[in-house]
């Protein structure tokens, strides 16, 4: 019974096909049943649209920097003598950068104290290298148009060898492409001069002798 229903399925199937392949010749007169092989085609062509290719290569790379979240920022200085010290550093949006430093078995008196380019210590104090200077200016004070950026002048240091002092600058930001993180601070053993002392370091260190302790300035949490 289901072979003679399968089999009339198949006599219908073939019959409208037929019925089919009919009215398409009539819908198209000059066409003949030999030349159905070799018919055009009749319509509009459609062709998928092309991927784009994405390549990782293609992606700028983008210089890493500090975001500009990151405000506050410590050091602390060692060297191979008593000499030691912490200072932090504070900066509220695009202002001025705040730097409160207290150092402690300093001889009595000034001592010049400057932000070193680098924050290499794997030669103690000296591989911090020259004072931070992105603009290539000779050395002067913190008050001068022609400085260091890291020029910062001196700190005190009292009867007891403590010196305690706070500086405002706008040249050692925490953030942007000067930013001072990964620097570090050098307490140094004599007084700056400032630049105007006419010995031939006073343009270059102020003259302010061997460096004492230095500190890499890290970030700190905010």
């Amino acid at each position: 019974m289901q072979a003679a229903i399968a089999a009339m399925a198949a006599q219908t199937v073939i019959f409208s096909a037929t019925q089919s392949s009919s009215a398409a010749l009539c819908s198209f007169p000059n066409l003949t049943r030999g030349s159905i092989a070799h018919s055009s085609f009749f319509g509009v062509s459609v062709k998928p649209a092309a991927r784009q290719a994405f390549s990782l290569a293609a992606v700028a790379q983008r210089p890493m920097t500090v975001v500009a979240a990151a405000k506050k920022a410590v050091a602390v200085l060692k060297g191979n003598s008593a000499v030691e010290g912490v200072v932090t550093l504070t900066q509220e949006d695009d202002g001025p950068t705040t730097v409160n430093v207290r150092i402690t078995g300093l001889t009595p008196g000034p001592h010049g104290f400057h932000l070193h380019e680098f924050g290499d210590t794997t030669n103690g104090c000296i591989s911090t290298g020259p004072h931070f200077n992105p603009k290539g200016l000779t050395h002067g004070a913190p008050e001068d148009e022609i400085r260091h950026a890291g020029d910062l002048g001196n700190i005190v240091a009292n009867a007891d060898g403590v010196a305690e002092a706070t500086i405002v600058d706008s040249q050692i930001p925490l953030t942007g492409a000067n930013a001072v993180i990964g620097r570090a601070f050098v307490v140094h053993e004599l007084e700056d001069d400032l630049g105007k002392g006419g010995h031939e370091l006073s343009l270059s260190t102020g003259n302010a002798g061997g460096r004492l302790a230095c500190g890499v300035i890290g970030l700190t949490p905010n």
